[in-house]
């Protein structure tokens, strides 16, 4: 009988380099990891947006990073790789100027994804997890975005791209190389993934309202409610009888 060992499909996620000293970190960075700790009762809690603040300066999670985040949240730097690895969010690879994300997840799938994925890693000369020499553009196969009712969908720098195409994604990357400014379809103007992080972090942009928030697709059924009187109440009568 043939012994066959198993095989991650993470296997070549990588770990953090604590070899690789580089950090952009300073007394200013370190202070508003205190305010984040700040925000909550359990210092813990506020692992993750730290992480975040930590990419936002530095790209990636750096070594530096872990450390300071262990020291100020009370975790080990253990638990802190752990925390890092296992949410996708996270890099230990520096990410692009701008990250895109490609959704190839049931819908998305369907509608064209996995086209619109070939398409970017062709444009850019990547695969996904890896980012172009310059350093302007990383990619990422995403899953589910929950916005199956615009699918296909692209991200970048978490913002929304809707109702892609493999032609519409390779305009936006040439627009976006080339300096010009692009408006996400659900949101902001794009302005920097290591902007979005910090964002993400806990410290507004003051852009949250630039741009829709939502399009007509998910307000159909809503929409239609209104035009035939339906609420909660008449449904539930209806449904009893």
């Amino acid at each position: 009988m043939s012994h066959h060992e198993f095989e991650s499909d993470f296997r070549h996620s990588g770990t953090i380099d604590f070899t690789d000293r580089q950090s952009n970190i300073d007394e200013a960075t370190i202070a508003e990891m205190r305010q984040l700790v700040a925000r909550y009762p359990d210092p813990r809690s506020a692992l993750g947006p730290i992480l975040h603040l930590i990419q936002s300066v530095d790209g990636r999670v750096s070594a530096r990073g872990v450390e300071l985040a262990a020291e100020l949240t009370g975790a080990t730097q253990a638990q802190v790789v752990g925390f890092v690895t296992f949410y996708t969010m996270y890099h230990r690879r520096p990410a692009g100027k701008h990250h895109v994300g490609v959704c190839t997840t049931a819908l998305c799938a369907v509608m064209g994804g996995d086209l619109i994925l070939d398409q970017v890693e062709q444009k850019l000369g990547i695969k996904p997890g890896q980012t172009t020499p310059d350093g302007t553009f990383s990619l990422e196969r995403l899953e589910c975005n929950a916005a199956c009712d615009f699918a296909p969908v692209v991200m970048v720098n978490w913002e929304f791209m809707d109702n892609m195409t493999p032609d519409k994604a390779e305009q936006i990357l040439d627009e976006l190389a080339a300096g010009r400014s692009v408006q996400s379809t659900r949101g902001a103007t794009i302005t920097s993934w290591r902007e979005a992080e910090r964002v993400l972090a806990g410290f507004p942009d003051g852009r949250a309202d630039e741009g829709p928030s939502v399009g007509p697709a998910s307000l159909a059924g809503v929409n239609l409610a209104r035009e035939r009187g339906w609420t909660a109440d008449s449904l539930a009568e209806g449904s009893a009888q």
